[in-house]
């Protein structure tokens, strides 16, 4: 299923790949107000789908992607703009900053509280309605469904981590979206290789939607994975390393079969 905002493959396994921030489309009317480096949306999950879907299409899950980019909205952030992490600095729903602490709009032209409600209306809310009925009917032909939430980031973003992030960084909600038995599943699976540094429930716990949908009482396990770009592309180019990326989807692949197991 196909809209202007997002696309929708249905698949045939109980697990749904949510892929927020791979969209990099600006709408013209919103790129021209702003800085000319904003308007590449250097802060997009970069290639996540590329390297995402040729998973999803071997193992016959779902697979939800935006065509917007963060900058127009931040699907993974509550639309009361609520922070995700209290007392750190971090991006918002509508962000008016980028991940290198820039104004990402010209002067005297942010906007304002109803352009900010027109895109929850266009954008989010539509997102999040095609999470939660792709999740019930996964929960109505399986009795469950998976949630898995791809993201990748620059490996070093001063304002939001000191130092180089981890390769792999594996969310929970701090064990509060998916099970005890998953978790540690999928922890014993990064912990069994050495070719990737890794965290879990670190300085990525997962965020809205995996704290959102996940409800693991009631059939629903919401797991997010936040990659270090470095491992497979040019973090300067944004260009995608194939050879790189290989490997980074074999590990990849390997949690997502736990996570259907």
């Amino acid at each position: 299923m196909s809209t202007s905002n997002f696309d929708l493959q249905r698949g045939r396994v109980p697990l749904l790949i949510s892929l927020p921030h791979d969209g990099s489309h600006i709408p013209d009317h919103i790129a021209a107000r702003m800085r000319p480096a904003a308007r590449r949306s250097p802060d997009t999950d970069w290639h996540v789908g590329r390297l995402y879907e040729p998973l999803a299409s071997a193992l016959g899950a779902s697979v939800l992607k935006p065509l917007a980019s963060r900058y127009v909205i931040d699907l993974n952030r509550p639309a009361d703009g609520h922070a995700l992490y209290p007392g750190q600095r971090e991006t918002g729903l509508v962000s008016t900053i980028g991940f290198d602490g820039e104004p990402l709009y010209l002067e005297g032209v942010l906007p304002d509280a109803a352009e900010i409600q027109q895109r929850i209306n266009d954008y989010w809310r539509p997102y999040h309605q095609a999470i939660s009925h792709e999740l019930a009917r996964l929960c109505a032909e399986h009795g469950r469904a998976v949630l898995w939430e791809g993201h990748s980031i620059r490996s070093r973003v001063p304002m939001l981590f000191d130092g180089q992030l981890p390769d792999f960084n594996l969310g929970t909600a701090s064990g509060q979206s998916c099970g005890a038995s998953l978790q540690g599943r999928l922890q014993s699976c990064l912990e069994s290789q050495s070719r990737f540094s890794f965290a879990v429930n670190g300085r990525f716990k997962g965020g809205y939607i995996t704290r959102h949908f996940g409800a693991p009482d009631a059939g629903v396990q919401a797991v997010q994975l936040e990659l270090a770009q470095c491992n497979y592309m040019d973090e300067e180019s944004f260009e995608y390393d194939g050879k790189k990326a290989a490997t980074v989807q074999e590990l990849i692949e390997r949690l997502l079969r736990i996570s259907l197991a």
